[in-house]
């Protein structure tokens, strides 16, 4: 019987890297990069870091704690390893691929003290919308990897798809730190990608939901 593949909530898109990254991938993986196998240990977890820069801007006043992005696109990760090593940074790890499989395979329950998710892609066709990483399984899986008190805290400017992450969030296990969305947090840096939404008239929204024994 052919198993049944999960569906993806990312798309991997192709194309050519610079040469610096290229390098980069190189050069600084061995150093920055968690190995391919065995358990990870964490303290923040960011799905879907970009280019890297909320990562290190919270990571860098942030120095007590351990930061693990994880990011599918290859231009992001080798941006990424080329920004820690020009800062000097050593508690930020990187991963390369499905973020929900490692979750699953690698991070302990009850393990991390908080999962960042700032502007997953909102799948806006209606047929893509099971493609979407803030749905009940998924949020299921990734509460049971906080510990009690932990946070869970996305952000979008997608206004359809922060109706239905509050709405997931809110049928989860998970308690709303605030009443409905959340004040825009200070520690959450402005990304040239949420400047653009600015611009753009877009009305950004956070959500931030702690877990409770």
């Amino acid at each position: 019987m052919t198993a049944v593949q999960p569906i993806l909530t990312y798309n991997a898109r192709r194309g050519r890297l610079r040469v610096g990254r290229l390098d980069a991938l190189t050069r600084l993986g061995p150093t920055y990069m968690l190995p391919s196998s065995g358990p990870v240990r964490s303290d923040v977890l960011e799905i879907g870091s970009g280019m890297g820069e909320a990562v290190v801007a919270m990571a860098g006043a942030d120095p007590e704690r351990r930061y693990l992005a994880v990011e599918v696109h290859t231009a992001g990760v080798a941006n990424l390893l080329q920004t820690l090593a020009a800062t000097g940074m050593t508690n930020v790890a990187v991963a390369q691929g499905d973020a929900l499989a490692l979750v699953r395979e690698r991070l302990e329950p009850g393990s991390l003290q908080a999962i960042h998710v700032f502007f997953p892609d909102p799948w806006p066709k209606a047929r893509h919308a099971k493609r979407r990483l803030i749905q009940e399984a998924h949020v299921a899986l990734l509460a049971s990897r906080l510990a009690p008190g932990g946070l869970l805290h996305c952000a979008t400017d997608a206004g359809e798809y922060a109706e239905q992450m509050l709405t997931v969030l809110s049928g989860s296990s998970l308690i709303n730190v605030h009443s409905g969305f959340a004040p825009r947090p200070t520690g959450r840096p402005v990304t040239r990608y949420e400047r653009r939404a600015l611009e753009a008239g877009r009305t950004v929204r956070d959500l931030i939901f702690r877990r409770i024994g």
